[in-house]
C-alpha cells in the first residue's frame, strides 16, 4: 500500500504482535506498521472497530499501541529500535502507566 520514496538505511527489526518487522532507522513505529502493511494497530473501546495511523503527526491519537510493556504510546511519535516489542492496543487507553 505504502511505497518508500528512498530506499535503503539501516535495518531494524521490531515484533509486531509476536510477528518480525523489519523497518528502517529514523522510521517512526506508525510508518513501519504501514509500510509492513499491517492496517490497524488498535481497537476503539465502544464498538472495537479497527483504527489505524491517520494524522502521523501526534494530533489524532488513532496510533496508540504498546510499546515495550507501555500502553496508549502514539506510534506516529516514537522512533523504531531495533529489538522494540510493538503490541496492538485494544479498547480504551491506559490510565496512569
Amino acid at each position: 500500500m505504502f511505497k518508500r520514496l528512498v530506499e535503503g538505511g539501516t535495518a531494524v527489526t521490531l515484533t509486531v504482535d509476536g510477528t518480525p518487522v523489519e523497518a528502517r532507522a529514523g522510521d517512526s513505529v506508525a510508518a513501519a506498521l504501514l509500510a509492513a502493511g499491517i492496517g490497524h494497530c488498535r481497537t476503539t473501546p465502544v464498538t472495537g472497530a479497527p483504527r489505524a495511523p491517520y494524522c502521523l503527526m501526534g494530533v489524532c491519537f488513532d496510533c496508540l499501541v504498546t510499546i515495550d510493556g507501555v500502553g496508549s504510546r502514539q506510534a506516529c511519535l516514537v522512533p523504531v529500535r531495533d529489538g522494540m516489542t510493538v503490541e496492538s492496543q485494544q479498547g480504551k487507553r491506559e490510565a496512569g502507566r
